[in-house]
């Protein structure tokens, strides 16, 4: 998922928020209640039920499923690029302003504002502009957000990383480790106060992926982000996350599914 659109800078922008610390008690980032999206296809039915899910700031969420459970369209409801069918509520609260949207009652360029502002985002295979190279890359969401004050932060982050000495290079000459760090670069490179990431660490091995995992989080706490995670690999964030929720799945018949979110305790 790559959107890059092109209105004006949300006055949400986090060029202009004061930074308050969402680790400390404050309104839910995210609420979901009693949530459908119903997705139809050559007269298969594909129902997603969320009937409670409250993220609160600064939290480390993971989103835990096999393939076709429904986990990419709920981080795409997060991300405010597909619409709930219906919702008693589905809000976003924006840590540092604390500005509420009801996703329900926003047009799609109201939508496109928040998520560009206000989140940042890592695909599954990294996402990156193969003609970019790996700077232009990390720098876009600032180009986008007319960011322009945000280079000596972002040395920081690709020297955390361990990607500094990668800056010049096209994506195409990156292993896979290395262009999942810049993607978690990019994410991260506005300052935006959630971040969602589909998959990061699918396209690695297990050890890069358990390195890149202590990254992300120790970046995202230090930074003060609110990060929900999917993975199909349970073990990857047992014991890592603050909160884990899969989804229960059920064939109603052999056109119709049904998957419920549900929190694990």
């Amino acid at each position: 998922m790559e959107n890059t659109p092109s209105a004006a800078v949300d006055r949400d922008s986090p060029r202009s928020t004061a930074q308050a610390s969402p680790t400390t008690p404050g309104p839910d980032v995210y609420r979901l209640i009693n949530v459908l999206k119903r997705r139809e296809k050559g007269g298969n039915v594909f129902e997603l039920h969320i009937p409670e899910m409250v993220v609160g700031p600064g939290q480390f969420v993971a989103l835990v499923g096999a393939s076709g459970c429904g986990k990419s369209t709920l981080l795409d409801m997060l991300a405010m690029v597909l619409r709930p069918t219906s919702a008693t509520e589905f809000s976003i609260t924006v840590p540092r302003t604390g500005r509420q949207h009801h996703v329900m009652e926003m047009d799609d360029e109201a939508m496109a504002r928040v998520r560009m502002a206000q989140l940042g985002y890592v695909l599954q295979t990294g996402g990156l502009l193969p003609f970019l190279s790996v700077r232009d890359n990390i720098m876009l969401p600032c180009r986008i957000n007319g960011i322009n004050d945000r280079r000596a932060e972002v040395d920081m982050l690709v020297q955390r990383l361990g990607i500094s000495g990668q800056m010049s290079k096209k994506p195409a000459h990156l292993s896979g480790g290395q262009r999942q760090r810049v993607a978690i670069a990019r994410a991260l490179a506005h300052r935006p106060p959630i971040v969602l990431a589909d998959e990061p660490t699918a396209a690695v091995d297990k050890y890069t992926a358990r390195d890149i995992r202590d990254e992300f989080k120790e970046l995202t706490q230090q930074m003060q982000v609110t990060l929900l995670m999917v993975t199909h690999d349970e073990s990857l964030v047992a014991g890592v996350v603050d909160r884990t929720f899969g989804f229960k799945v059920k064939k109603l018949n052999d056109q119709h599914t049904q998957s419920t979110l549900l929190e694990e305790k």
